[in-house]
């Protein structure tokens, strides 16, 4: 009787941690359901254009301005780091629509671009730097964020 107690309960939790383990692989990945979530999982898949490259995660369409969270103040940062958190300040929305090179989707869960400067990630990091003052030159310019998420994949994506 006690053995198959300790068997049951073995299966019991060897269950138990078969969920959690999914649960845990599940938040790590962009899930479907509301549009917002959509849209970054469309957003991750291959385009065309770039091969069996991986494009990191990033929002295909615009999102919602209350779906951002605010960027750090750039008063906080000195050179070509300060530079570029003023230029996302001013065109969050478009940065929302870049992917990151740095991979940060895989390891940090970012969402695109521009989650690295909602922290002092991007400080730390040339490549987010780079693309965010590569970005803000080309929307000065007047590329639209289709065209400059064109521009950066070419460019850092290979």
């Amino acid at each position: 009787m006690r053995r198959k107690l300790w068997t049951l309960a073995t299966l019991v939790a060897i269950g138990m941690a078969v969920v959690i383990i999914q649960g845990c692989k599940r938040n790590s990945t962009p899930q479907t359901g509301s549009p917002s979530r959509e849209a970054r999982t469309t957003s991750t898949t291959t385009p065309a254009t770039t091969g069996s490259s991986h494009v990191p995660a990033h929002y295909q369409a615009p999102p919602p301005s209350a779906e951002l969270r605010p960027v750090l103040a750039a008063s906080q940062f000195t050179g070509k780091a300060r530079e570029a958190y003023e230029a996302v300040s001013q065109i969050p929305v478009t940065i929302a629509q870049l992917p990151c090179y740095c991979h940060c989707d895989r390891g940090m869960g970012h969402k695109s671009l521009h989650s690295c400067f909602e922290d002092d990630h991007a400080a730390h990091c040339a490549v987010c730097v780079d693309e965010a003052l590569m970005a803000y030159r080309l929307e000065k310019e007047g590329l639209s964020a289709a065209q400059i998420r064109e521009r950066i994949i070419a460019k850092f994506g290979t």
